[in-house]
């Protein structure tokens, strides 16, 4: 990693984590912290370009068949990849060809960039992460293994609590809000060698839980909006993905929307 380096191009491979959602904009779009870095890096370089591959809902196979190959062909400088946690959120997950895939992601796309970024993803707390935390320390521990084999770098957004405060998520419980966002590309910001803005795993000031009836019309909320539809696209094998284009699918100079 060099230290306040210049970095030309961005491709950001992934599902919908790495996509934006939730950081909702008034135009109904999603932002998320891939286009906060562009922007930020796009700021310190003339021409920066930037590609966001990503669509939520995808596995990691579907990752590596649809997004890959293209970001290995953009020879960007940074190329970050974050795959593999919809499969561990699966009640049935083959851990082995998890692995395997993800394994054969990395060997396409180190050589194919100047640097690559993995991340050990974050997880909100509560009973839905005690559930899924093996499968989900596995696979990351298997992604420190990639990043020692190929060079690339991996920022730990698991290792931090603050991302773990259930007010860095939105109300389906599954992604960040923008705040969460914005520290995530804070974080990738500093893997990089770059000046630190603030520190981002400092924790939410502490406020008063919120009372059981409040908690019980949450949870009626999330499980109506939410819950109902995930569980429904997995009876029937759809998801929210299906039919869904990259919203950034070339690699052109990026241009810093104004809420940016």
């Amino acid at each position: 990693m060099e230290i306040n380096a210049t970095y030309t191009s961005l491709v950001a491979v992934g599902d919908s984590f790495t996509e934006g959602m939730s950081d909702l904009q008034p135009d109904g779009s999603y932002r998320g912290w891939a286009d906060v870095l562009a922007g930020r890096l796009a700021a310190r370089t003339p021409g920066f370009r930037y590609a966001n591959l990503a669509v939520r809902g995808k596995l990691i196979g579907q990752i590596v068949d649809e997004q890959v190959d293209t970001a290995a062909a953009m020879k960007a400088d940074v190329v970050t990849l974050v795959g593999g946690l919809n499969d561990t959120l699966r009640p049935a997950c083959d851990m082995g060809r998890v692995r395997g895939l993800l394994g054969e992601a990395v060997e396409r796309l180190a050589p194919s960039c100047r640097q690559l970024v993995l991340m050990r993803s974050p997880g909100r707390q509560g009973p839905v992460m005690e559930r899924f935390r093996p499968r989900m320390e596995e696979l990351f521990a298997y992604v420190d293994e990639l990043a020692a084999r190929h060079g690339a770098l991996v920022v730990d957004l698991y290792g931090a609590p603050a991302l773990g405060d259930p007010r860095m998520w939105d109300v389906d419980r599954l992604h960040l809000t923008a705040e969460g966002h914005r520290r995530v590309a804070e974080a990738v910001w500093q893997a990089l060698g770059l000046p630190a803005e603030d520190d981002w795993r400092t924790p939410l000031a502490p406020t008063p839980p919120p009372g059981w009836a409040t908690r019980r019309l949450a949870d009626a909320r999330f499980a109506r909006e939410h819950l109902g539809p995930w569980i429904g696209r997995r009876l029937t094998g759809r998801s929210s993905g299906d039919g869904r284009a990259p919203k950034r699918p070339e690699l052109v100079p990026y241009e810093v929307p104004e809420t940016d």
